[in-house]
C-alpha cells in the first residue's frame, strides 16, 4: 500500500523548502524541492533531518489513526541504520 507524507519548513535564510515522502512496496522515498527549484532533488540517503521530521509527522498521524504501527517501526529501523552507519 502506497503511502505519502508532505510538510514544509523554511530554513535559517527564510527560504521555504517542500519534502515529499513515499513509501511504496515497503521502500520509503524521499524528495525535495526549494522555492525557485525547477526540479526535485531525489535522496537515496536521506538527510538526518527529514528522517526526523518524518518521523515525527508519521507519529502524529498514527496518533490519530491514519498511519499504520508499521510506518512507525520502519522509521525507527531506518534511524537505527542511520546511526550504525556513521
Amino acid at each position: 500500500m502506497r503511502s505519502q507524507h508532505i510538510w514544509k519548513e523554511k530554513d535559517a535564510d527564510g527560504q521555504k523548502r517542500e519534502v515529499r515522502v513515499t513509501k511504496f512496496g515497503g521502500v520509503w522515498k524521499f524528495q525535495s524541492k526549494t522555492d525557485g527549484d525547477g526540479e526535485w532533488t531525489y535522496y537515496g540517503r536521506p538527510l538526518l533531518s527529514d528522517l526526523l521530521a518524518l518521523k515525527d509527522v508519521v507519529f502524529r498521524k498514527y496518533q490519530r489513526r491514519r498511519a499504520s504501527a508499521e510506518d512507525v517501526a520502519s522509521i525507527e529501523k531506518l534511524l537505527r541504520g542511520y546511526s550504525s552507519d556513521e
